[in-house]
């Protein structure tokens, strides 16, 4: 017996790996994985609950919950004026990380190619390579703010291009595209007929009054798009696992058929939890996005007392880029170091592409006082190289 070719090429993300070493240690102040220390709110939980309690936990649609959807639709709506149809636009995913999957389960054929900007989440170009497609990455730069160029943009297309991976805020930069930027990479994706797969879980954390621009904001991108996004940083609710896709019927109707291979469906339960949460108003999700300023304000304040680092403040979401050049260590070398002499950990910036090395990230979403703490180790570290 053996392994398949795709089990034995993907490998498990630092990320990952370093949140497993971390555990290990009692007092560790662990900032890898974001995953918000807010609790579900009440409410949430409580639709949740109902739900098992009500005997709501029987399969649902491939394609999600009926009512779901439709809330779904009115949301879209409601914040970018256009309409989609809830039956044959709209798809429930187990997170926002199926609902990509999903995406490119229908897009791409071995071969075919997916340009993405780095420094990026892994998971896009994994999840293109187990698909047999060619994950095509555009290394952008902190000097000019980690955002994708429209000349570097029409450059990588090639006629195998399928579709473009944007994510706005971004993981793991914290960059946000900017009106003009987006309109130039829309009309060249219009143009070139590639599909933007526009990942958007993020767009509730925005800081500093920044106003959130979505590409639905540009003439015929609905029909050129897939919108991603999730109920898991919006409500922390990351364990839910609800995702979900906004595109064309021509691509969202055939995703049924898919996810009834995958998953059959998202488990009905939380999608009366997140029914709940996409029919409320935004005040809770409000404190939360005021907690995470506050947080990113007290991490720069720290950061920026010790030498040789840098880190320019992220415009989003509870991720900081920190870089690390000046210390003379590759940053996979400089976070086992971190964690094993001061118990903090980080993921090493080349988990995110060649672009990101010399970075380490910094998921800031635990309370202020284990960020300075957290902080304070790091900067005994880097005094004492």
């Amino acid at each position: 017996m053996k392994l398949s070719n795709m089990a034995n090429r993907i490998q498990p993300s630092l990320t990952r790996k370093l949140f497993d070493m971390a555990s290990k240690y009692d007092d560790v102040i662990d900032f890898t994985l974001g995953d918000p220390d807010y609790e579900t709110p009440e409410y949430i939980r409580k639709a949740g609950c109902d739900a098992i309690n009500g005997g709501k936990t029987h399969y649902s649609a491939n394609a999600g919950l009926k009512e779901l959807r439709e809330v779904i639709s009115d949301r879209i709506y409601s914040e970018a004026g256009i309409k989609y149809d809830s039956l044959n636009e709209i798809q429930i995913s187990v997170g926002a990380m199926e609902g990509i999957f999903l995406t490119l389960c229908c897009l791409v054929d071995p071969g075919d190619e997916v340009i993405i900007p780095s420094p990026h989440w892994v998971n896009y170009r994994h999840m293109t390579e187990m698909l047999n497609g060619n994950p095509v990455l555009v290394n952008v730069s902190e000097d000019n703010g980690f955002l994708l160029s429209p000349e570097a943009f029409q450059k990588a297309i090639t006629d195998k291009t399928v579709a473009v991976i944007l994510n706005s805020p971004n993981n793991p930069t914290g960059a946000v595209y900017d009106k003009d930027t987006l309109f130039e990479l829309c009309r060249i994706a219009f143009e070139k007929d590639v599909l933007i797969i526009w990942d958007e879980c993020y767009k509730s954390i925005l800081f500093d009054g920044a106003k959130f621009v979505s590409i639905l904001d540009f003439p015929d991108m609905k029909d050129h798009s897939v919108i991603v996004n999730s109920c898991s940083k919006r409500y922390s609710m990351t364990g839910w696992r609800v995702g979900y896709l906004a595109g064309p019927s021509w691509l969202i109707s055939n995703m049924p058929k898919i996810q009834e291979n995958i998953a059959a469906c998202v488990p009905v339960p939380s999608q009366y939890a997140a029914l709940a949460a996409l029919s409320s108003s935004d005040e809770i999700t409000d404190e939360m996005r005021a907690g995470f300023e506050s947080r990113r304000n007290v991490l720069i304040r720290e950061l920026n007392k010790i030498d040789k680092i840098s880190v320019t403040p992220p415009k989003g979401t509870f991720y900081a880029l920190v870089n690390i050049k000046n210390t003379g260590m590759k940053s996979e070398q400089f976070a086992y170091s971190l964690l094993e002499n001061t118990h903090v950990a980080v993921v090493p910036g080349i988990t995110y592409g060649d672009a990101c090395e010399g970075y380490i990230r910094i998921a800031f979403t635990m309370n202020e006082a284990k960020i300075v703490e957290g902080v304070r180790r790091i900067k005994t570290f880097i005094d004492s190289l």
